[in-house]
């Protein structure tokens, strides 16, 4: 079995790789190609944590696998993760455990490359400025992929804590080592709406973060937080406002995303207004923007297929460049 450490996938994929392989897999899905049975989420209540159990196969692809994810909120204050995860990827032809991977980068980098494949699909192509609400481990890898697929030259930086957002201000030059624009830490939210054409949403709110009466027409926006029932980072305005809803997968928001359960359970908006599924877009079949004006949002819970389609294309790069530990089992 080949083993991979974070470090080693780092210098294997980018996201750019990402984003042509989430969409690939997206278009897959959407053929029927791949079997990806919803994932099985455990609460673990005294830590306000969660453990995240996600199966996929893909017989074409000859491979499985299987990601297991921590999500300890409280962790940092012991010097520990918050997001911690393996994968453990096998051949479908013999049943060979063939690689255990680090998925805390991959998780990161496949979700950031599923917010740039909407961005890409539902934001305005001249789109300049994005709004980084949430400025945890996972806002990076969505402001890389947005920053993949339009030309941004402004950035917000929002966070409850002021501290964590001037932290990723300061780790921008790792963060984006190529970007040329400004930067700019806000003290409130909807100030940074307001001015932005892109919202990246990723947090753990449990009440909405903006109102969506300050969104510009014409913005898009991304929601991969809040990702539990009781979760909610957008308000039913923004909902109601956007023309075009979209989910990675609408079995997987029906079941965790707060952001629609929450107001569908009161009345105020329904499941049936989505306007499709992030597949049904790659496979260009549900359009995607059709005017500057109106206002999108693209809504991430996560699906096992999506950790397959990254596992297999690092483990593939690893076995060609040398890369990563063998080890008996």
């Amino acid at each position: 079995m080949l083993v991979l450490s974070e470090k080693e996938i780092k210098t294997l994929y980018v996201m750019k790789d990402a984003i042509e392989d989430m969409e690939a897999a997206l278009v897959a899905h959407h053929q029927g190609k791949i079997a990806s049975p919803q994932r099985t989420v455990l609460d673990i209540p005294s830590k306000k944590a969660s453990a995240l159990y996600m199966p996929s196969a893909m017989e074409a692809m000859k491979k499985a696998a299987v990601k297991i994810v921590t999500i300890f909120p409280e962790n940092p204050k012991e010097g520990l993760k918050t997001t911690q995860g393996v994968i453990l990827l096998s051949d479908t032809e013999n049943g060979t455990h063939v690689a255990c991977l680090n998925a805390s980068y991959l998780t990161r980098l496949r979700t950031g490359a599923l917010s740039g494949v909407a961005t890409k699909y539902l934001a305005k192509k001249d789109a300049k400025s994005v709004a980084v609400l949430g400025c945890g481990a996972m806002a990076e890898e969505q402001l890389q992929a947005v920053c993949e697929v339009r030309n941004i030259d402004h950035i917000y930086l929002y966070n409850r804590t002021r501290e964590r957002a001037e932290n990723f201000y300061n780790r921008m030059r790792e963060i984006l080592p190529n970007y040329k624009g400004k930067v700019e830490v806000v003290a409130d939210p909807d100030d940074a709406v307001k001015r932005s054409d892109i919202v990246n949403c990723s947090t753990r709110a449990v009440e909405p973060i903006f109102k969506g009466a300050n969104l510009q027409q014409g913005t898009h926006i991304n929601g991969i937080g809040s990702y539990l029932p009781n979760m909610q980072e957008v308000d039913v305005e923004t909902l109601k406002r956007a023309s075009k809803v979209v989910a990675d997968t609408i079995e997987g928001v029906k079941e965790e995303a707060g952001d629609f359960i929450i107001p569908n359970n009161k009345g105020d908006w329904h499941f049936n207004e989505l306007h499709g599924e992030l597949t049904e877009l790659a496979a260009h079949t549900i359009k995607g923007r059709e005017s500057d004006e109106e206002i999108t949002f693209f809504k991430s819970v996560g699906a096992a297929y999506f950790d397959l389609a990254a596992a297999a294309a690092v483990y593939d790069k690893a076995k060609k460049q040398g890369i990563g530990t063998e080890v008996e089992v």
